[in-house]
């Protein structure tokens, strides 16, 4: 290290640093990022922490030298606690084999085997929001995106069940960010770790019930699946990836559909030019893959979504060895914060980043092509989301099913404002929903 000159910034006030206003000031990172640029320092969650902002930061962070970086470190304690030892914590060798282990189930010629469940699920909510006509639409897909997820992922059908265990993600969900971390049972944290004790116990029955005899989905194929050396993964293992992807299956697709259907809402040409697109699969009663490839324009809308609302708007990382970026040198012990949902409306890199405009993602313009580590709502490097394929295409079946035959509008007198995690808008977007 050629010097030892710390990033720009402030540390904020004794023990609690900026924590609150990186809470509560929706323009905490853009205000730094004006002053010092894409490399500051802050504190907050009781630690040191660097902020890095932009593509050549992210590539950094997420490809480059990863091995600087460990992601058991970087999470706040909540998120270890609640989530278990999954993939998502995980770092290095272990890491790797475990993601080896999975990627075939979610993956190429697994992929095909899912989509007329998909449909079938899909269908159903149709039917269903075609009788109900005005509804909260985040509540709704989050329904339809966990019974999707429950019966491809762990092979559990639609119903009773499967709601309930919705409700305890819900439950989990909001402690994972929760200030206070005492246990106890009116907290949210309480509240989120009673919850994930009943999941645990629904997934590890589960989890056995595949293990005496397995079925189509991807948990049977995890509980069979090998790794050159002939080893698999162990019950607690299989119980800790199946909690993960049941959480990460089906939450980000809820809110990408919901801020999906109110952009064409908003956005009536991009809804007509999406439907004419439709149009050549409009006698086609099943869809399959391969169709679903044939349908550039919905590919850029999608991706216009997951840059202007990604589910997923920063990560964390513990700094495990001291690096240098832009002349600056961070210790070993800090924690790094990396800006996604910032990184995504640089005008650098995406010209008027505050409208939804999927054209910027046409083959003329590919804005997101100019810089790689551009566009990383679903992570990037190696440890880009393992689900992407699966999620991607189930929001495709969703959407081409609406657009080729339901008209829906925005209910008056509710507030659309982003919030939370995963950010949604704030009342849940209720809609008026009818058959063309």
């Amino acid at each position: 290290m050629k010097n030892h000159q710390i990033p720009p910034g402030s540390f904020g006030l004794p023990v609690l640093g900026e924590t609150l206003s990186f809470f509560f000031d929706r323009d905490f990172s853009k205000k730094r990022y004006r002053e010092f640029g894409p490399i500051f320092k802050t504190h907050i969650f009781g630690r040191p922490t660097v902020v890095m902002v932009g593509p050549e930061a992210l590539e950094f962070v997420l490809s480059s030298h990863m091995e600087n970086f460990s992601w058991r470190e970087g999470w706040p304690a909540n998120f270890k606690i609640l989530l278990g030892e999954s993939l998502f914590l995980q770092d290095g060798k272990e890491h790797r084999r475990n993601r080896r282990l999975m990627m075939p189930a979610l993956h190429g010629p697994a992929l095909v085997n899912y989509v007329a469940t998909m449909e079938d699920i899909t269908r159903i909510y149709l039917q269903k929001w075609e009788k109900q006509q005005e509804f909260t639409w985040f509540g709704e897909f989050k329904q339809l995106t966990f019974d999707i997820a429950s019966q491809l992922l762990l092979g559990t059908p639609p119903g009773v069940e499967a709601r309930r265990v919705s409700n305890l993600f819900t439950t989990l969900s909001s402690g994972l960010f929760a200030i206070n971390p005492l246990p106890l049972p009116f907290t949210k944290f309480g509240k989120a770790l009673a919850a994930r004790n009943q999941i645990l116990e629904h997934v590890t029955k589960v989890v056995r019930e595949r293990q005496q005899n397995p079925t189509k989905d991807v948990l049977s194929l995890l509980v069979q699946a090998r790794d050159e050396d002939g080893n698999s993964l162990s019950e607690q293992e299989l119980i800790a990836q199946a909690v993960l992807l049941l959480f990460a299956g089906h939450d980000t697709t809820t809110t990408m559909l919901t801020w999906l259907c109110l952009e064409l809402a908003r956005h009536p040409e991009v809804l007509q030019r999406a439907r004419e697109e439709q149009l050549k699969f409009a006698d086609v009663n099943s869809l399959t893959l391969e169709q679903l490839g044939q349908m550039p324009y919905l590919d850029q809308i999608l991706w216009e979504v997951e840059r202007l609302r990604p589910s997923v708007g920063a990560g964390f990382r513990g700094v495990v060895k001291e690096f240098e970026f832009k002349g600056f040198y961070v210790p070993a012990g800090w924690q790094l914060y990396y800006a996604i949902a910032f990184t995504h409306r640089l005008p650098e890199i995406y010209s008027q980043p505050e409208l939804f405009e999927p054209d910027r993602f046409s083959p003329q313009r590919q804005e997101h092509k100019q810089y790689p580590f551009s566009l990383v709502g679903f992570g990037g490097g190696p440890r880009v989301c393992i689900g992407i394929a699966f999620a991607k295409m189930e929001m495709k079946i969703i959407a081409a099913h609406l657009l080729r035959s339901y008209d829906w509008e925005i209910l008056p007198n509710q507030s659309l404002d982003t919030m939370g995690i995963p950010n949604r808008p704030k009342d849940g977007l209720r809609v008026r929903f009818k058959p063309q």
